[in-house]
């Protein structure tokens, strides 16, 4: 059976980790990509993950390269390129500079590339996803932002953490853009089923929603010399394998909204259906007066970004 081809475009922390992540688990043969300044840096990254393949008893070929041309037909793309963030920064002051990368490597994607499936992991996440589908001109449906996976990710270890239990048994669902503003629904978490509001009371179920939200500057605040990535590159993983093994998973991720939620052509923090042809579904869900009010300063929020990247 042929191999899925996955490409990630940016060979840093988040690229890498996420390499390995996808060799191990064999959803196909893996090229990673970064800037040609950096000389042989993919090459020796894809090199050492190879010689690691007899050792873990993985079948895949992992590929390093300065060149887009090693990139060409990509059945997934993953976009990691960028800047990351540094203490006291939000993943809005990349904007800028993100921007231009995102938008050059979605124009390369598309020359290379024209059939993939593309997952946005830079940012500012929502924002820069919005410039890969203006530039691509692809489907929106084959076009998303990973961040709902991290984030409940991030909700279920906590929620786990305080009750004491398996990350296993842990369910959560979060709505919004990802940042600030993010939406976990303390409705929809639940613990073996139980609903997990039966468990925690509302005081400190909102400091566990307050540290979701504030996760990733957590993690930058303790690293001091960049951002998280062992989360989002496993978050980013579980997105890869349901498009290629046709999984049909229910997940968050960032989608482009119409009618979808009232959101009005942006991307934004929904639970969809991901198989082989991306985004297959958008799940709308019935919310409370509180969680469509949060939401929609989410969407805002989104929107104010989008507009400040257009003026650029």
């Amino acid at each position: 059976m042929k191999r899925s081809k996955i490409s990630i475009i940016g060979a840093g922390n988040v690229g890498a980790t996420t390499a390995h992540w996808c060799a191990a688990a064999e959803l196909g043969n893996i090229v990673l990509l970064d800037i040609p300044q950096t000389e042989g840096m993919p090459r020796g990254k894809a090199l050492d993950l190879m010689e690691a393949s007899p050792i873990v008893g993985f079948d895949a070929q992992v590929t390093g390269t300065n060149s887009y041309e090693d990139t060409a037909d990509s059945d997934v793309v993953v976009i990691t390129a960028g800047l990351p963030r540094k203490p006291g920064m939000s993943r809005d002051d990349l904007l800028e500079t993100n921007a231009k990368i995102a938008g050059a490597v979605a124009g390369e994607v598309k020359r290379t590339s024209p059939r993939a499936i593309v997952i946005v992991v830079s940012n500012p996440l929502d924002a820069l996803t919005q410039r890969v589908l203006q530039v691509t001109g692809f489907s929106p449906q084959r076009v998303m932002g990973q961040a709902g996976v991290l984030d409940t990710a991030r909700f279920r270890t906590f929620l786990a953490m305080e009750l004491g239990v398996s990350v296993e048994d842990v369910s959560a669902m979060l709505l919004g853009g990802h940042g600030d503003t993010m939406v976990p629904l303390a409705s929809c978490a639940s613990v073996g089923g139980i609903p997990a509001t039966r468990l925690i009371g509302p005081g400190r179920m909102e400091e566990i929603v307050e540290r979701t939200r504030a996760g990733g500057a957590e993690i930058v605040g303790l690293l001091k010399t960049g951002g998280a990535y062992y989360a989002p590159a496993a978050a980013t993983t579980q997105m890869v394998e349901a498009i290629v093994r046709d999984k049909k998973r229910l997940i968050p991720c960032s989608a482009y909204c119409d009618t979808e939620y009232g959101v009005g052509g942006y991307y934004v923090g929904v639970p969809v259906i991901l198989g082989a042809a991306g985004i297959e579904r958008i799940i709308e869900l019935d919310l409370t007066d509180a969680e469509r009010a949060e939401f929609q300063k989410s969407v805002d929020a989104v929107k104010s970004l989008v507009e400040t990247m257009s003026r650029e």
